[in-house]
C-alpha cells in the first residue's frame, strides 16, 4: 500500500531539516541519543522513507525543533541545546517549528484514523508498553521452568505462550522507539501499572486480570468460575448471560483410557465427560480496551478467552493478515470512541484456533462501548 501524501510531506520536511545541516541519519540519531533513550540510525532512516514512512513519536517532535532552531555554530558532534539558551530568535524559530511539524504529524493521524485500510489498534503514542501474561501452572511446567535445571528457560514459565509470541512482533513492529517490556503477574511493579497495558489470559492464571477485572467496574461482561468446568472459565455479561466454549465428543476408533490422577495432573478434566474424551470445537474471547484505571492518560487492552486458544483468538482479531484490516475497520467505525468490548466466537479446526471475521455476525457474541450508555442515559 503506497503510503498516503500527508506521511510523504511529513518525511521529506524531516529529511529536508536533516540535511539543511549537511547531517547524515547517524549523527542525526547520536544527537537525538540522551540519557536513557536511544535512538538508531534506522529509526531515523524509518521516518525520512519516502516509500514507506514510519510515523515518529509526538515527543520526538521537540527534539527535532530544538536542534534545528539553533542557529548558531557549533563545534564538533551536534547536541541538543536547551530551551533556555536559545536566543529571542531562536525560540520564535523554535516554537514555529514545533507548531509546524505537530500539525504535520496531526495531518498523517488524522488521515489514518479515516482510512477504513488502517491499522493502529497497536500503535501507541507513548510509552510504555507491558505485556502482561499468565504464569503456568508448577504441575503443567516443562523440567526446563526450573531454574535449578542448567538448561533454564524463562519463557516455560510462562503460559499462553501462542498468544504472546503472535502478540509481541506485532507490537514492537508498530513501537519500534517505545520501551516494551513483557512480565509475569508475580514481576509486574507499581512504575508497570502506569504505561498502556496488554493484559492476556483468564482470571486463574493471572492474578493481574483478577484485579483489574474488579477495578474496571464499567466493563458489562466479567469472567468468572462455574463448577462444570475446571479448566476454564466463562465470561457472563452484565445481565446475566453466559458464554461457553462448545465439545463435541470424540469418534475415536481406539478410545485412549486415562486414570482420574493422570486427567487431575494433565489438567485436562473439560475434555472428559462420563469416562469419554470429548474434543474443544469453539472456544469464546474477550477483546476489551479501555482507559488504564490507574492511569487515564494509557489504556488497557485485555486479549482473554475460556481457554488458550480463545486467548489466541483475541489476539489474532488485529493480528491476523487474513481479517486484520476488515476488523480494523469494524473496530473503527463501530466503536470510533476506541474504548469497547467484544465477545466473539473462536472456532478450532484441527486443534488450531480460526481468527474471529467482525464482518461475520455470528461471530459477535457481545459488543460494548460506554459511549453508547452515555447516549442511552443523555436520552
Amino acid at each position: 500500500m503506497a503510503p498516503s501524501p500527508e506521511a510523504v510531506r511529513l518525511a521529506r520536511r524531516l529529511r529536508d531539516l536533516r540535511e539543511s545541516r549537511r547531517l547524515t541519519q547517524a549523527a542525526l540519531a547520536d544527537a537525538f541519543t540522551v540519557e536513557n533513550t536511544r535512538v538508531a540510525m534506522a529509526t531515523i532512516s524509518s521516518w525520512e522513507s519516502l516509500s514507506n514512512p514510519k510515523l515518529l513519536p509526538e515527543e520526538r517532535l521537540r527534539p527535532y525543533a530544538l536542534l534545528f532552531s539553533q542557529t548558531r555554530a557549533t563545534k564538533g558532534a551536534p547536541q541538543l541545546p536547551r530551551e533556555d539558551i536559545l536566543t529571542p530568535a531562536e525560540k520564535e524559530r523554535f516554537h514555529a517549528l514545533h507548531n509546524e511539524l505537530i500539525a504535520l504529524r496531526e495531518a498523517v493521524r488524522n488521515q489514518a484514523d479515516s482510512s477504513t485500510g488502517s491499522s493502529y489498534t497497536w500503535d501507541f503514542e507513548r510509552g510504555p508498553i507491558t505485556v502482561i501474561c499468565p504464569e503456568a501452572p508448577i504441575v503443567g511446567r516443562s523440567p526446563l521452568a526450573a531454574e535449578d535445571n542448567p538448561n533454564y528457560t524463562r519463557m516455560y514459565r510462562y503460559a499462553d505462550l501462542d498468544a504472546l509470541i503472535e502478540l509481541w512482533g506485532h507490537v514492537r513492529s508498530a513501537n519500534p522507539e517505545l520501551r516494551i517490556a513483557h512480565r509475569l503477574p508475580v514481576e509486574i511493579v507499581a512504575d508497570d501499572l502506569s504505561g498502556h497495558l496488554i493484559v492476556l489470559g483468564g482470571i486463574a492464571w493471572n492474578q493481574v486480570t483478577n484485579r483489574l477485572q474488579k477495578a474496571l467496574n464499567e466493563l458489562p461482561v466479567q469472567q468468572v468460575k462455574v463448577r462444570d468446568l475446571e479448566n476454564g472459565e466463562i465470561f457472563r455479561s452484565a445481565d446475566g448471560h453466559e458464554f461457553r466454549p462448545q465439545w463435541e465428543e470424540r469418534e475415536d476408533a481406539e478410545p485412549e483410557v486415562k486414570s482420574v490422577r493422570q486427567i487431575k495432573t494433565e489438567q485436562i478434566e473439560d475434555a472428559w465427560r462420563d469416562g469419554k474424551r470429548r474434543e474443544l470445537v469453539e472456544d469464546v474471547a474477550l477483546l476489551a480496551r479501555l482507559p488504564n484505571p490507574f492511569n487515564h492518560s494509557r489504556t488497557i487492552t485485555i486479549c482473554n478467552g475460556v481457554y488458550s486458544r480463545g486467548v489466541v483468538g483475541a489476539v489474532r482479531t488485529l493480528t491476523d493478515a487474513a481479517v486484520r484490516e476488515r476488523n480494523e475497520a469494524y473496530v473503527a467505525s463501530r466503536f470510533p470512541g476506541g474504548s469497547f468490548a467484544l465477545v466473539m466466537r473462536v472456532p478450532i479446526v484441527n486443534g488450531e484456533a480460526i481468527s474471529p471475521d467482525l464482518e461475520i455476525a455470528e461471530n459477535r457474541l457481545f459488543e460494548w462501548s460506554p459511549n453508547e450508555e452515555n447516549e442511552e442515559t443523555a436520552e
